[in-house]
Formats: structure tokens, sequence, C-alpha cells
């Protein structure tokens, strides 16, 4: 018979621990996006939950400005789904986006750099490296 991983980590008292909190976050997430005003279910979401204080991360300082201001409110919304909060704790931690990447800028080289690199270029055996630095000079941006 299948057993998944949810019957495994249940059956063992440290992880059934984590199980336990890791389902009390995923319900906490649900009722904050159920009574977070449409405009913040995007921009901030709930990172944890100690001793009766929730800690919502969000994007940026607007929006934790805001939560900060409604935090009553919200608090006596998530008591009345059933979990006891004593206060919100709102954090500033903008999502880390794995896809994006930054462009590269080309940076020049001085005449210096270029003058030297020609010589050492000049100087060596002809092969691999000798084809490499003459690469790196026929394709670097030279400052003016």
């Amino acid at each position: 018979m299948y057993k998944g991983p949810e019957q495994y980590l249940d059956s063992d008292a440290a992880a059934s621990r984590v199980m336990a909190h890791a389902r009390l976050l995923l319900k906490l997430s649900r009722r904050f996006e159920a009574i977070a005003p449409a405009g913040f279910r995007h921009s901030a979401h709930v990172a944890n939950y100690k001793s009766g204080k929730i800690i919502i991360h969000t994007d940026n300082g607007a929006v934790a400005s805001k939560i900060r201001q409604m935090s009553q409110r919200l608090c006596s919304e998530f008591s009345k789904g059933g979990a006891e909060c004593n206060g919100i704790e709102v954090k500033v931690q903008p999502r880390q986006i794995p896809c994006q990447s930054t462009s590269s800028t080309q940076k020049p080289l001085s005449a210096v750099a270029c003058g030297v690199l020609r010589s050492t270029t000049e100087m060596l055996p002809k092969g691999p490296l000798q084809e490499a630095l003459a690469n790196l000079l026929a394709s670097a941006a030279k400052r003016e």
C-alpha cells in the first residue's frame, strides 16, 4: 500500500511538529488572502507565526505601512478564523525572482590596458592564449 510523504512526516514526533506548523501557516495564508484588500494579496504574504504573533512580509514599504495601519482589524479577522492572534508584525522583504537576470554592461578598457594586452599578445608564441587575447582586444570596448 502506498504511503505518501505526509504519512511519514506525521509519524515522526519532530517532523509532525513541523508539519503541524506548516499546516497552520497554510491556513493563515489562506485566511489572509480572504481578508486582505484585493490590492495587497499579491504584494504581501504570511511568513510565520510565533507565540500568537503573525509575521507578514511585504514587497515594499507602502504596502507594509498600510498593513500596519490595518493590523487591529486584520488581527480580529484572524481570531475569528480560529487562530490566536495577539499582534501582527510587518516586515519589508521583496520576493526573490530566480529567473530574473540582470543585464551586464560592457566595461571599457583604458588605453594603457589595451597597450599592455597588445604587447603581451605580440610577445606570445602562436597558440590558443595568443588567439584569446587577440579576440579580447578586438571585441573589447575602448575607453576614449
